[in-house]
């Protein structure tokens, strides 16, 4: 790529603006001078801003198939090059305020050896955590190197949100269900996303360097492994799930039961109580003092003489 003026990017609005210095670290970018091809520029922009929507459109530093790509909806992860440069689209566990992990956040890049402009809508955790490395000289020092910083701290934070799934031993009442969509959001997104790592570290892109590829590949193969840790805490909610419905039917058929030995120890009683409740003449004892204390002594020897039968069945 040409060199080009600072001022083209200080007009980006963007959330972030620096150029690496190669070291580790970053250096601000000169509204007055030239930028030239010795470091990468990056610009981190929220597509969401008035500024940031124009710039896309209007820069001469992007080409014109993928404006819309950097501000377009969420879609899954997936890579494509595009002349000099690459562009990818990645998946991040979503750490915001108010937000549950498993809705997503995406964040798209468009990288060459000397730009690299990443998109978003919700703040990323893993972008902030690279900035931070830069800004204490810990950094990434080329656009190879970035981006598998970027991808390194996605990973880091993917594997820690399954390790505190797999950590919960008995998912309290009500959530089984909430943590089966958690698993299966993750399964769906993060398999292409393990698709891309392993496609970038087989590309000889001019900006990633061996080592850069080696890096990303062990990077897919650990995000590999935490996707088989995710099948087997799908299955593991599963026995869970057909657990937790034969203790409810257990308990419903001895509630059931309980039910059916009332039923029958009151049912006699409930026909005698009926019989005799009747308001015609003829009803014997209706005409005694002594009429219903002996019912209610038959009463008390009917149930009496229930129980045990009930008990023994």
């Amino acid at each position: 790529m040409k060199p080009f003026e600072g001022k083209v990017l200080q007009d980006s609005e963007a959330v972030h603006a620096c150029q690496l210095d190669g070291k580790g670290g970053i250096k601000p970018i000169s509204a007055d001078g030239m930028v030239y091809s010795v470091n990468p520029c990056w610009l981190h922009l929220d597509y969401s801003l008035p500024g940031s929507a124009l710039w896309l459109n209007e820069t001469p530093l992007l080409p014109d198939g993928i404006r819309n790509l950097l501000a377009g909806e969420s879609a899954r992860p997936w890579v494509t090059r595009l002349g000099e440069g690459t562009l990818i689209t990645l998946r991040s566990i979503n750490l915001n305020a108010d937000s549950r992990p498993d809705q997503l956040v995406a964040v798209r890049v468009f990288i060459t050896d000397t730009l690299i402009i990443s998109t978003r809508r919700r703040k990323i955790a893993a972008i902030n955590d690279v900035l931070t490395d830069l800004q204490e000289g810990n950094g990434p020092t080329d656009s190879g190197s970035w981006l598998v910083s970027v991808a390194e701290a996605l990973t880091d934070q993917i594997s820690e949100f399954i390790d505190d799934l797999l950590e919960q031993k008995i998912p309290a009442r009500g959530t089984l269900a909430l943590i089966r969509k958690q698993l299966i959001v993750l399964r769906r997104y993060m398999t292409p996303q393990r698709d891309v790592f392993s496609r970038l570290s087989g590309e000889r892109l001019a900006w990633m360097g061996d080592d850069d590829r080696r890096r990303m590949q062990e990077i897919a193969e650990r995000l590999g492994r935490g996707l088989d840790d995710l099948d087997a805490s799908v299955a593991r909610t599963t026995v869970l799930a057909d657990e937790i419905t034969s203790h409810m039917t257990e308990a419903l058929n001895r509630r059931t039961y309980s039910m059916s030995v009332l039923a029958m120890i009151f049912l006699p009683t409930t026909f005698l109580t009926g019989l005799f409740g009747v308001n015609l003449g003829g009803i014997p004892g209706g005409g005694s003092s002594m009429g219903f204390i002996i019912f209610c002594v038959m009463f008390l020897v009917l149930v009496g003489g229930r129980c045990p039968v009930v008990k023994a069945q």
